[in-house]
């Protein structure tokens, strides 16, 4: 139960501040200012649905996807981290999030901006599902059902902060923002260290395994020899040393 517990807390942490709703919510708010509250609301769901069905689909599909394109999931172990090593330090540094621009932003028309940039890149972007195929990479079916509840719970809550954003804007400006978003970014950088050690290990794990297996694999082969030569040889071998013994008379 408590391998369940601590599974479920690294997945949650893990998914939840690469996706930091905080980001998304005050983009969210600025381009929604002057909608209704029900059409906030819609749009809200929107983005939050379809940035949700992305991520649990690359978490369930995410090694079909690697094995298509043949792709070891240390190597995405090793690009994931330092993809979300930029993210975090973007985000200490409170700089703008470089896949979503002004200009980006301000080229969305007024009918699919839940779709770009809100849901796709700020809500689901390329660290995102780097970090939940990584996640469900390498476990068993209940490894991957935590995952994916920790997903459903991280936008769950981002859901709840967008149906909040008036009442969130109220008690959190956007400098307050960049203070609760600059520790998440330092946890974020943590955590991709990790992803990126991980995937080395293995790496040099491997190829020191296959190094091992080359040079004793000819030392083998010589011990092993075929059975029937090594059978033949002797009965030679028997033969000539009984001829030398009783040399023809």
């Amino acid at each position: 139960m408590d391998n369940v517990i601590a599974s479920f807390i690294f997945a949650f942490t893990a998914v939840f501040v690469i996706v930091n709703p905080l980001s998304g919510l005050f983009t969210f708010m600025s381009m929604t200012s002057g909608y209704q509250q029900k059409s906030k609301n819609q749009y809200a769901k929107k983005s939050i649905l379809l940035a949700m069905g992305m991520a649990l689909f690359f978490a369930v599909a995410g090694s079909f996807v690697l094995n298509l394109f043949n792709i070891n999931i240390d190597a995405l172990r090793i690009a994931g981290g330092i993809i979300l090593i930029s993210v975090g330090f973007n985000m200490m540094t409170a700089k703008v999030n470089p896949i979503v621009s002004s200009t980006g932003i301000a080229e969305s028309t007024d009918k699919d901006f839940w779709v770009f940039p809100i849901a796709i890149p700020l809500l689901c972007g390329p660290g995102t599902i780097s970090t939940v195929i990584i996640l469900t990479g390498g476990q068993d079916i209940w490894g991957v059902l935590i995952v994916l509840i920790a997903i459903v719970a991280v936008y769950s809550i981002a859901y709840l902060m967008f149906r909040s954003s008036e009442a969130i804007s109220k008690r959190i400006s956007y400098t307050g923002m960049l203070v609760i978003t600059r520790p998440l970014g330092l946890l974020l950088s943590a955590l991709a260290v990790g992803m990126i050690m991980t995937g080395l290990q293995n790496y040099i794990t491997d190829l020191l395994r296959n190094l091992l297996a080359e040079f004793i694999e000819p030392l083998n082969g010589t011990a092993a020899a075929d059975p029937a030569a090594l059978a033949g040889a002797a009965d030679t071998a028997t033969g000539t040393a009984a001829d030398a013994a009783n040399p023809p008379v």
